[in-house]
């Protein structure tokens, strides 16, 4: 299965949020961010129409790990943080925010967010899925 058909698309008029649930590190900031938009008690869990746009594209912003993202209907995407930013976590992730390319078993994939696995043993490298030491 490829990554691409791994993220869910969610579409409001002005901006389609994606999700790519095997990225996901529970971080809780877009719920907490945004509870009227992501609910995982409904179905489906994340409903952009419920905010504007320039509040989504800042809630998801704050999803650590990548697994949200954004685009603005009529261009316009994520920009990176300038300069980017690596923080090593007391475990051994690495939280990187900036303008990455992220070398994966299916290729380099262009990233302006991720949690990295430090330990080498994410089933998802060179993600952090939570499977080793780094990631609790």
């Amino acid at each position: 299965m490829s990554r691409e058909s791994e993220q869910k698309t969610y579409r409001a008029e002005s901006i389609t949020v994606t999700f790519e649930a095997r990225r996901c590190l529970h971080a809780a900031e877009c719920v907490h961010g945004l509870p009227e938009v992501f609910d995982t008690a409904k179905r489906p869990w994340i409903q952009p129409d419920e905010s504007t746009a320039e509040r989504l594209t800042e809630v998801v912003r704050r999803c650590p790990s990548g697994a949200l993202r954004y685009e603005l209907v009529g261009g316009g995407s994520e920009a990176p943080d300038r300069p980017t930013t690596i923080t090593r976590s007391a475990t051994g992730q690495l939280t990187v925010r900036g303008e990455l390319s992220v070398d994966t078993p299916q290729g380099a994939r262009a990233e302006t967010r991720a949690v990295l696995c430090g330990c080498g043993q994410s089933g998802l490298q060179p993600y952090c899925d939570h499977a080793g030491p780094c990631g609790r």
